[in-house]
């Protein structure tokens, strides 16, 4: 059986902290380097504890915006011991059942409430001196689409007017976020990292990536989650509302619909681009096959919303005329690494 040095050190490190646990439980997977496990004392109390590897996954930023989301009362894990330097940390543990496992037609007005509440706090905390989610951080993000799913993952190379196409349209979705009220931005708000609670539902997690950017960034990543499909009609009008709750918090002006629905779905676009591009990155770089059942979720979401705008047609036009969607159902993943 192999090793796992970290495992070792994790090991050595909690029993130091916490030494009544019983032997650690793998409690979540993650898209990163980070793996967490649960770990649970013989009193009957539960612990997340986190193995952040320092060179991949440091662990200064996750503490620095854990800080900032407490200090504007968001429920994030309170952190009880650290080790910055070997990367581990002891966490609370927000349970076990994510807003993806507690959504449904009839819970989710509720837990969407709760989370438009907990979003109108993330997006007031505190944001000095965090990246900003700029020009080229959004298109280095989309860079990943034409790079790892089109290339990677279907084997197409696009031709230089496809590409030109793909620099167009990333150029004017880039516009369109730049020209939002830019807030603090959680980056990956959906239902796999929120947590159902008991009290101040709902606990947040994965947040370590937090940068200034458009106030709809996180919004579209909860309401056109990756792993959950709604009726549009539901979500436009989930959408409208937490532009007047964020209007009425003074987060931003009064816009009308039309402009906040362009920057909702606009911004869907961009995140749908670069999400593509990560879950074909997952399994080809990573070796990570888990993503791959959400790619035809995504990629529908994006076929229907890049019609709605003479911006953004000229995109579903290409992936129709490439035959994406065909592609992907008929695609057969190449052996893991």
């Amino acid at each position: 059986m192999p090793t796992d040095p970290r495992r070792q050190m994790l090991d050595a490190w909690l029993t130091h902290h916490l030494p009544d646990t019983a032997p650690l439980e793998p409690a979540s997977g993650d898209a990163s380097f980070r793996r967490y496990f649960r770990a649970l004392t013989r009193s009957g109390a539960s612990y997340i504890v986190m193995d952040a590897p320092p060179a991949q996954e440091p662990l200064a930023p996750f503490l620095d915006i854990t800080q900032r989301l407490a200090q504007a009362d968001v429920h994030v894990p309170n952190v009880h011991a650290h080790d910055t330097h070997a990367g581990f940390a002891l966490l609370d543990d927000l349970g076990t059942t994510p807003y993806l496992a507690a959504l449904s037609p009839t819970t989710a007005d509720a837990l969407y409430a709760d989370a438009f509440a907990t979003l109108l706090r993330i997006q007031r905390a505190d944001c000095t001196g965090l990246p900003d989610y700029d020009a080229a951080m959004l298109g280095r993000e989309m860079a990943l689409f034409p790079d790892w799913f089109l290339g990677r993952h279907l084997g197409l190379t696009p031709d230089t007017a496809q590409r030109a196409l793909l620099d167009t349209v990333n150029a004017a979705l880039i516009a369109s976020a730049l020209a939002q009220p830019q807030v603090f931005v959680h980056r990956d708000y959906h239902s796999r990292n929120l947590m159902r609670t008991a009290t101040d539902n709902p606990g947040v997690l994965d947040y370590q990536d937090a940068v200034r950017g458009p106030l709809t960034y996180d919004l579209v990543s909860l309401l056109r989650d990756a792993y959950v499909a709604w009726p549009e009609e539901r979500i436009r009008a989930w959408a409208l509302s937490y532009r007047d709750q964020a209007a009425r918090a003074g987060i931003c002006l009064a816009v009308d619909d039309a402009t906040f629905l362009r920057w909702f779905d606009l911004m869907g676009l961009q995140r749908q681009l670069k999400v593509l591009g990560i879950f074909a990155r997952l399994y080809h770089r990573d070796g990570k096959a888990g993503y791959l059942a959400d790619l035809p979720r995504v990629l529908d979401a994006l076929l229907r919303i890049a019609p709605r705008y003479p911006d953004t047609a000229p995109l579903a036009e290409l992936l129709h005329t490439l035959d994406i969607p065909a592609r992907l159902a008929k695609a057969s993943p190449p052996c893991a690494p």
